[in-house]
């Protein structure tokens, strides 16, 4: 990913309702919703959020699917992994050591 990917996905994100569509899509996984379901999970109107749902799936953080007449939106697992090894491709100049607080959010097991 380049820097100016970053910062559009970074862009798509900061708005509360961007953000907050991003975070459900994260929570049920690459299935995703319908953009119906999204709407009366977060209490957006469908207007508003179709517009929302735009931005973020011009950003690449969103995919959008046809189920018949629905449209189906997920996370872009992909486009969010590239996100994070583009903020920590240089963290603590290669010392793994020194990056485990944030390599234990990425895996609990660790």
């Amino acid at each position: 990913m380049d820097q100016d990917t970053a910062i559009d996905a970074f862009a798509a994100l900061a708005q509360p309702s961007r953000i907050a569509v991003f975070r459900l899509l994260i929570r049920v996984g690459p299935d995703g919703l319908p953009a119906l379901e999204i709407s009366r999970q977060l209490n957006i109107v469908p207007s508003t959020l179709s517009g929302h749902l735009g931005i973020l799936k011009r950003s690449g953080l969103l995919t959008a699917t046809r189920h018949q007449r629905e449209i189906h939106y997920a996370a872009n697992l992909s486009a969010v992994s590239a996100l994070i090894t583009f903020l920590l491709a240089d963290c603590c100049e290669g010392r793994i050591e020194n990056c485990s607080e944030v390599l234990c959010l990425l895996d609990p097991r660790a």
